[in-house]
């Protein structure tokens, strides 16, 4: 049997290749088939390690990652359905060709590993104990070829995230969620994505009975979770009050969402899951773009199905007197003569008397969803937007955190040792904390270092997204790389969405309270507390590349060696 696979692997390498590529995705939610991830990756470094050539190793590091994303970015099939224009294997050409484009990563990361292998020193044959070559199987397997791949792994993964405009969907990190995740605090995600391939190159050694060098690729999984656990804080940032909050998911799909003769009936679905259960003072949470309704005036009349005071008062009808709601709407960009020109993609923040207070503009939008890039030319010939409208979105300035005041009432408090009815003095009482939130809209939350506002450190992440475009696959998967984040940045991230996954999730990327997707519901709840900045949040995506070039360093000491 074993024969018969490395003779297919011999003759076919690519194919195999890209056959890994797609197991190797199902480690990623929603099926967490994490072992045979690693078992994948295991086998795609073995072809690599044993390529020729460098354009082979190239080609097989080209067809794993087609494979890989192909199936882990499925969902995006689903997405070109909710465009009438476009017929549903359109979305699955979008995802081959997505992921023709996004394999150039690993091919970069396999290419470059098999050259330091083969590069800096001669290759040399590895020997069994009795005195006869084991290469045959396993040539190019080395310690120094894994440590390589792992840094490389890590940087082209870093290189994918901002690399015309970036797409960091589905880091290999991911998969780490719930098991070694802790180290995210000082290597961050894309440095998981390091530790990741070194368990899976552990494997590949203790296949070639290579038993000191499988412990000490081993060894660097483990000791860097063990030096984040011992180094972790588990203290909270301050003493600050907990925040009360209602976070709504009213089940609205992405079919009804856009239509304007349900508009009415969606609002009521929110309505309904936002109504006071008692008069405690909280911060309601909205999902991204919950209302179809303009609140800022001076708009265009024909933008307005209904007067913005009115749409704001539909708001507060909903809240305390000392409440505060953020809710995902749109804002419009005038030019000179006062025609729309632009949108904005923005959580508002309505205060009880209906007056609106600071505003987050999403700064990272998605190509072909908020904007058509090259519009003159791509338009000419066709092609559109996913999302319904002609007007692009405009972005933000980046991550901000909206600071947001107290709630307090005043209250009769009388004299000690006198009955209540004779009074002293009137002394505020809060109600509710002030509150610091840092804004991260839909996929924004999936940019590893770039989700909080250094100079200004909030009390938790607010996310809100629409996930009801992203199928079956994407919504797990949009969360595991929301609780990333939390551990990374020792923050709590909250998460509203119409259609689920909507979560509370604690510093530690634990799941505190979720409603499952496709149902209605509302979480009241206080949100979790931060812990101090992690060492990820001081000194960002330095960490991992400087591990990566760390491991590189060390792949290039151990080739010299030849050991």
């Amino acid at each position: 049997m074993t024969a018969t696979l490395h003779a297919f692997a011999d003759r076919r390498p690519k194919l195999a290749a890209l056959l890994l590529g797609a197991v190797s995705a199902t480690g990623f939610a929603p099926l967490d088939l994490w072992p045979l991830t690693l078992l994948a990756l295991a086998g795609w470094m073995l072809l690599v390690a044993r390529a020729p050539r460098g354009r082979r190793a190239l080609g097989t590091g080209w067809a794993f990652g087609v494979g890989h994303f192909t199936i882990g970015l499925n969902w995006i099939a689903t997405a070109f359905t909710y465009q009438a224009a476009m017929p549903a294997w359109l979305g699955w050409i979008a995802v081959v060709l997505l992921s023709l484009y996004l394999a150039v990563y690993p091919a970069l990361a396999a290419w470059g590993a098999w050259t330091v292998s083969r590069i800096v020193a001669p290759a040399k044959t590895a020997v069994a104990g009795n005195g006869t070559p084991t290469a045959t199987a396993f040539a190019g397997a080395t310690l120094s070829f894994i440590l390589a791949l792992a840094a490389l792994w890590t940087l082209t993964e870093w290189l994918r995230s901002w690399m015309f405009t970036g797409f960091a969907w589905n880091p290999l990190g991911a998969i780490a969620a719930g098991r070694f995740a802790s180290a995210a605090i000082w290597l961050g995600t894309y440095g998981l994505g390091a530790l990741v391939v070194c368990v899976a190159g552990a494997l590949l050694l203790l296949s070639a009975r290579q038993w000191k060098r499988a412990a000490l690729a081993a060894s660097i999984p483990i000791l860097a979770t063990a030096a984040a656990v011992a180094t972790a804080s588990g203290g909270t940032a301050d003493t600050a009050s907990p925040i009360p909050i209602t976070l709504v998911q009213p089940n609205i799909g992405q079919q009804d969402k856009w239509e304007g003769n349900k508009a009415d009936a969606n609002f009521a679905k929110l309505a309904r899951l936002t109504v006071p259960k008692d008069d405690r003072a909280r911060l309601i949470l909205w999902p991204e773009a919950a209302i179809p309704d303009y609140l800022e005036t001076g708009y265009p009349l024909v933008y307005y199905d209904r007067s913005p005071a009115e749409a704001r008062a539909r708001l507060t009808n909903l809240m305390n007197p000392g409440d505060l709601m953020l809710l995902g709407a749109l804002k419009l960009e005038l030019g000179p003569d006062g025609t729309v020109v632009g949108a904005r993609n923005a959580v508002m923040t309505v205060y009880p008397d209906g007056t609106l207070g600071p505003r987050y503009d999403k700064a990272h939008l998605v190509p072909y969803g908020e904007y058509l890039p090259m519009r003159p030319l791509l338009s000419a010939i066709g092609l559109s937007r996913l999302a319904p409208g002609d007007i692009d979105f405009w972005p933000g300035p980046g991550a901000r955190t909206l600071s947001l005041p107290a709630a307090t009432r005043t209250v009769d408090v009388p004299p000690a040792g006198h009955p209540p009815a004779v009074i002293a003095t009137r002394l505020p009482e809060t109600l509710r904390p002030a509150v610091e939130v840092g804004l991260q809209i839909c996929y924004e939350i999936i940019f590893s270092g770039q989700v909080v506002d250094r100079a200004h450190r909030p009390d938790f992440i607010f996310n809100p997204s629409n996930d009801a475009w992203f199928g079956s696959w994407g919504p797990p998967q949009h969360l595991a790389q929301a609780r990333l984040r939390a551990i990374e940045e020792g923050l709590p991230v909250v998460r509203a969405t119409p259609t689920g996954i909507s979560a509370v999730i604690d510093a530690d990327g634990r799941i505190r309270a979720a409603i499952p997707m496709h149902r209605a519901g509302r979480i009241d709840t206080l949100v979790p507390p931060a812990h101090a900045p992690t060492l990820f949040a001081r000194f960002g995506n330095r960490l991992p590349v400087g591990f990566a070039l760390l491991l590189l360093a060390l792949a290039i000491a151990f080739r010299r060696r030849g050991r």
